[in-house]
């Protein structure tokens, strides 16, 4: 059995979990989530959990079983917490703002960047004299969240000698040493 596949998912107060078929609806007080759960799987709500089980014993129903799982309880957590990316800009010069669902992003290119960013998602820009730029992105879908960071942090990835780019908040770059004097 799937270690993180038979571990039931806690409903917290305030979320609404429906079962139509093979589409699980997830509301809560941030907003709605759909997915439709592959066919080799059961999901059952009882007694405030969500608890999901295999049709059969097939590799690919042992494969799916924890997947399913851990997306579920991303929709539980979305639709009740939320999720917020904090990326840094290091690097002289760069700066970031946003207009709306724009990002506009100055990171030592000739030009700057602007970057639309999904309706699903909030973009904040926070800019303090004597600190790096942040983009605080917040939404209920982990996994849209995620995209969109990624290709954020993509535009100018961190280099390992002086370590300028965009990064996660609390990341560690690998540096390497530079050529030495000789």
């Amino acid at each position: 059995m799937s270690r993180i596949g038979r571990l039931p998912i806690a409903i917290p107060a305030g979320v609404d979990v429906s079962v139509n078929g093979n589409a699980i609806i997830v509301k809560g007080k941030l907003g709605e989530l759909t997915r439709d759960v592959d066919g080799l799987l059961d999901v059952k709500v009882e007694d405030g959990r969500i608890i999901l089980g295999r049709k059969d014993e097939t590799i690919e129903a042992r494969s799916k079983h924890g997947l399913y799982r851990a997306l579920i309880n991303n929709m539980v957590i979305g639709v009740s917490e939320g999720f917020k990316i904090v990326q840094e800009l290091v690097g002289v010069g760069y700066r970031a703002k946003n207009q709306g669902q724009v990002l506009d992003l100055s990171l030592g290119y000739s030009h700057h960047i602007y970057f639309q960013i999904p309706v699903e998602v909030k973009v904040e820009t926070i800019a303090e004299k004597g600190k790096n730029p942040l983009v605080v992105l917040t939404s209920m879908d982990k996994q849209l969240v995620g995209q969109v960071a990624a290709k954020i942090r993509s535009l100018r990835k961190p280099e390992p000698y002086k370590g300028k780019g965009i990064r996660y908040q609390g990341e560690e770059i690998r540096r390497k040493a530079g050529k030495t004097a000789g």
